[in-house]
């Protein structure tokens, strides 16, 4: 088995949910998202970001607006819908769910 397929997939399993959790906070712009994420060691590329914001925006989780820019092009900053806040607040409670009984199954000593 190869570990960094391994930690890829894990990352990748709560990437929607750490997006929605940062544009929960306000108005973001995507290369914010990208920062964010990759300083806390989640590995996301545009490739990667772009098509999931479509699929929250077509879920009508997000929302977006485009703001003029003085220093180049137009930005397309990210806000949360309510149905967005609803949808968080559900994976939250699956996401200490799984916390808890991941923390419950590794902390089990071995007899």
């Amino acid at each position: 088995m190869n570990l960094e397929n391994t930690q890829v997939q894990m990352r990748k399993g709560i990437l929607e949910y750490c997006i929605l959790h940062i544009i929960s906070r306000g108005e973001v712009y995507a290369s914010d998202m990208l920062e964010e994420l990759t300083s806390a060691k989640i590995m996301v590329v545009e490739g990667t970001l772009y098509p999931l914001l479509t699929r929250l925006r077509k879920a009508g989780l997000v929302e977006y607006k485009w703001v003029e820019s003085t220093s180049g092009p137009p930005r397309k900053y990210y806000t949360i819908t309510d149905d967005g806040k609803a949808f968080l607040e559900s994976l939250s409670t699956t996401w200490g769910e799984l916390m808890n009984s991941t923390n419950q199954i590794i902390s089990e000593k071995q007899s």
